[in-house]
C-alpha cells in the first residue's frame, strides 16, 4: 500500500494506442507528483497494485489511490480530470447515466477503434487478439 504522501497509480493496457494516447494526455495535463502511470503488462504491476488483476487492469484503466482505493474505468475520470488545470468543471459528466455503459463499450472495442483512430505506420495492424503491431 502507498503512502499518503504519494502520487496515485494510473494502469492501463501498454498494447493498446487508444490507452497509451489517453496516458500522453493525461501526463501532459496532471503533475507528475500527483500521478504515476504504468502499463498493465509491467511486471511491477503485481507488487506495486496487487489488489489489481490483471483481468481488471486490461478491462479497464484502473486508478490506484495512496490510500490504496481502486478506481476502475469511468469511475477513475472524475479523480483524473480533478489533478489537471480545469478538469474539476468537467468532471461530473462521468457521473451522468450511461457514461459507464459508454466507456465499457470502448473498452472493450478499444482494439479496434484503435485501428480507425489512431495513425499507424506502413504495415502495422490491430486486432483483438493480438493487439497492435
Amino acid at each position: 500500500m502507498s503512502l499518503p504522501n504519494e502520487p496515485s497509480l494510473l494502469i492501463y493496457d501498454g498494447d493498446c494506442p487508444l490507452c497509451q494516447r489517453a496516458r500522453v494526455w493525461i501526463e501532459q495535463h496532471v503533475p507528475p507528483e500527483s500521478l504515476r502511470t504504468l502499463p498493465c503488462q509491467d511486471e511491477q504491476r503485481p507488487t506495486l497494485a496487487p489488489t489489481v488483476s490483471t483481468d481488471d487492469c486490461m478491462t479497464a484503466m484502473q486508478l490506484v489511490l495512496p490510500d490504496g482505493k481502486v478506481f476502475s474505468g469511468e469511475r477513475a475520470f472524475p479523480h483524473i480530470l480533478r489533478l489537471t488545470r480545469y478538469g474539476r468543471f468537467v468532471a461530473w459528466t462521468f457521473y451522468l447515466p450511461g457514461v459507464g455503459l459508454a466507456y465499457q463499450l470502448v473498452a472493450r472495442n478499444r482494439l479496434a477503434i484503435s485501428g480507425l483512430l489512431v495513425r499507424k505506420k506502413r504495415g502495422d495492424s490491430c486486432s483483438v487478439d493480438k493487439g497492435c503491431k
